[in-house]
């Protein structure tokens, strides 16, 4: 397969040649891609700017994603006709996101080295950007869908994620720590939850450090929970992803002694039911000795 040859802009930063790779990407996609299709693809707009005339991916990938949403949307709703909407979306939403598909294009479709880049984003690491490679994947479904149909889109996004959401529909808790955080509380009888920020670094590299605290009450006095420290901390160039990961922290951390709670709430029934076996045993005994005197 030959594909239009691009400069190279330096020794230092060299502009790979999708055809190198793609006879590899082609057979894990299930499907071949036109030259066009497979460089406009994998064609950031930081190489855009650098190249005037070369289109970038962002187009295949706004189609991708919707023909992504559209192909688990209908397999979560034929194979789950139990699950509700609230948790269709739940689970959509996570298999979908950069965390799940940043590692299929990174370490099984192997797209890294493909990705053109300008120079600024090559510097920066750009071809192993999880926003990156994400977009990548999308695209990359955007194209089979152009040139192949949605038969074969289909076809590609089952082979590439169905492993993925399946693990993801089992996740329980993880699909959304917030939420299950929020529950577990709840049950627990603690309504009140606060998620404190912080900001460091500089302007272009921000760090947020986000806090999940309780606020005390007769509940959290209860479980042994010190409301005036934090349940669970995260740390992340986000403050969504730093939120999550606190609230995953406070949620493992509720969920384990609340499982020591119900323990402790058995063994003490089991305790309790072994008393009232033993009395009821030494009665029917009394009862049986001044029946033979």
């Amino acid at each position: 397969m030959h594909l239009p040859r691009m400069k190279r802009m330096s020794k230092n930063h060299p502009t790979p040649r999708p055809n190198d790779y793609a006879s590899a990407l082609f057979e894990k996609l299930g499907s071949e891609l036109t030259p066009e299709h497979l460089v406009e693809a994998l064609t950031h707009r930081s190489f855009t700017h650098e190249h005037s005339g070369a289109p970038s991916y962002e187009r295949l990938e706004f189609l991708g994603d919707a023909v992504l949403e559209l192909v688990v949307t209908e397999t979560l709703y034929a194979n789950h006709p139990h699950f509700s909407e609230g948790q269709m979306a739940k689970i959509r939403a996570k298999a979908v996101s950069e965390e799940c598909l940043a590692p299929i294009a990174r370490d099984y479709l192997h797209v890294g080295p493909m990705i053109l880049l300008g120079r600024g984003e090559y510097d920066d690491g750009g071809n192993d950007k999880d926003s990156i490679l994400c977009d990548i994947f999308e695209s990359l479904v955007g194209a089979v869908f152009i040139e192949h149909g949605i038969e074969a889109a289909r076809a590609t996004v089952h082979r590439l994620i169905d492993e993925t959401l399946e693990k993801v529909t089992h996740e329980g808790p993880a699909l959304d720590w917030k939420t299950s955080l929020a529950k577990i509380a709840h049950e627990l009888g603690i309504n009140e939850l606060t998620y404190r920020m912080e900001v460091g670094g500089p302007d272009y590299a921000q760090v947020f450090t986000a806090y999940a605290q309780l606020e005390p009450n007769a509940a959290s006095e209860a479980l042994g929970v010190d409301a005036t420290q934090p349940l669970g901390s995260g740390q992340s160039s986000t403050k969504r992803k730093a939120q999550l990961l606190a609230a995953e922290v406070a949620w493992k951390t509720l969920h384990a002694l609340q499982t020591s709670q119900t323990q402790a709430a058995q063994t003490q029934a089991d305790r309790t039911a072994q008393t009232e076996h033993t009395a009821e045993n030494d009665h029917d005994a009394d009862s049986q000795q001044r029946e033979t005197a």
